[in-house]
């Protein structure tokens, strides 16, 4: 699992909360940690990996997907996965050699790969876990910019920066501050520590409280524009409107479900370190209770992987394409991309699941004596294959229709 105590177990003078939850039932929580990382990696790797069969459209517009938040959706997953790997690479060796977990404990121990072993698959997972926060408020970030001012792909190289460098620089700060003056003789106190604690759950609490603002943000520009360009608000589109709810609901969701316990045992440890003495008969109730978070933290902490390509794909299936010669859709006529006719198309991705790489301008103008603009908005959705689909919007419904009966044909 990711939390920072673990990386404060690295230390041979810890603190008593710390040694008290670590050392409890090592063998039992090594076990539960390495099942839960190893299933959640399992079915998030077959979940994302592509199928034979293709996507099936949302609606009536079969239009191409953009790029960057379905490479966001990607990377989140890639994150999750690197990190389930550092969980399950850590309790296996944990499991496997004991003594590894000894020499830790030993002050002025004269192995340093121990200790090594220790920090550096810490840090492993906290980076790739810290990482998979950031892209997640990015996410939804750049879900709000496409729908209210049509951003695009080349905001994809800004996120990686910002993710990419925080998640480095939090990690490293905290780690330095945590090991000073070196690992073996670290210094303590609750405030030597508290730095490191902030770097970790910084992200986490920036993604429990501002993801849900934009979410809402999004959906309202979303009605509105359902709204506003027709006039109306069919079923079809208030439906449409509430998938992408339920989507969004069932991201937060799963990310409530697998960090808010390290908040709750988090909390419960800090009031222990206060205390005098920890195993005083008057705080039975907060033991158990941080002793029960503890263990729940490390069964769902990994499963975050899974939980996550089922929060934005929906279970795929098993049937999986490994053939190198991907078959790919009849690219579609330009009109349905409210691209001018002479216009170059890209065909579609059929069997990928999700990850398109099509870049698509959000407005673009129609030559001819009728000028009208068309708006490309990416949201998420629910109840098909894909979880990112184009809404377009148009004040001329014929020609949807006849994009339509076009498709029907090619697909035949």
């Amino acid at each position: 699992m990711a939390s920072p105590r673990l990386e404060t177990f690295c230390c041979p003078n810890r603190d008593a909360a710390t040694d008290f939850v670590v050392s409890f039932q090592p063998v039992l929580f090594g076990a539960l940690s390495l099942g839960s990382a190893a299933l959640s990696l399992l079915f998030a790797v077959l979940q994302i990996l592509p199928k034979r069969k293709g996507y099936r459209r949302l609606g009536q517009y079969p239009l191409p997907r953009p790029a960057s938040s379905s490479r966001i959706l990607f990377i989140i997953s890639v994150c999750d996965i690197l990190g389930c790997t550092g969980i399950i690479l850590r309790s296996s060796l944990w499991l496997g050699l004991p003594n590894i977990v000894e020499q830790i404990s030993v002050a002025n121990n004269t192995e340093v790969w121990p200790e090594v072993f220790c920090v550096g698959s810490a840090m492993w997972i906290q980076l790739f876990f810290s990482a998979s926060f950031w892209w997640t408020f990015c996410y939804a970030v750049d879900v709000f910019l496409v729908v209210k001012t049509s951003a695009g792909i080349s905001t994809i190289i800004l996120y990686h920066m910002i993710t990419w460098g925080l998640a480095v620089l939090l990690c490293v700060e905290g780690v330095a501050m945590l090991y000073y003056p070196s690992i073996s003789d670290c210094e303590q106190g609750l405030q030597h520590a508290i730095p490191h604690y902030v770097t970790t759950y910084a992200p986490m609490l920036l993604v429990l409280t501002a993801n849900p603002i934009f979410f809402n943000r999004t959906l309202s520009a979303v009605t509105s524009l359902l709204k506003g360009r027709q006039g109306i608000y069919t079923e079809n589109e208030r439906k449409l409107a509430n998938d992408i709810k339920i989507r969004f609901f069932k991201m937060m969701l799963v990310f409530f479900i697998c960090w808010v316990p390290n908040i709750i045992n988090e909390s419960l440890l800090f009031y222990l370190e206060m205390q005098t003495d920890i195993n005083d008969n008057s705080l039975r109730n907060v033991r158990n209770a941080a002793l029960i978070t503890w263990f729940i933290m490390g069964i769902l902490n990994p499963m975050q992987a899974f939980l996550n390509t089922l929060a934005f794909h929906g279970w795929t299936g098993c049937d999986i394409d490994l053939s190198l010669q991907r078959r790919r859709e009849l690219p579609w006529d330009s009109l349905s991309t409210s691209v001018p006719n002479g216009a170059s198309h890209n065909p579609v991705v059929g069997t990928t699941l999700l990850y398109q790489s099509h870049v698509q301008e959000a407005k673009k103008s129609m030559t001819g004596s009728g000028q009208h603009h068309s708006d490309a908005i990416s949201v998420l959705s629910e109840g098909s294959e894909s979880s990112t689909v184009e809404l377009h919007i148009s004040s001329e419904q014929r020609d949807y229709e006849d994009i339509d009966a076009d498709g029907e044909s090619l697909e035949n």
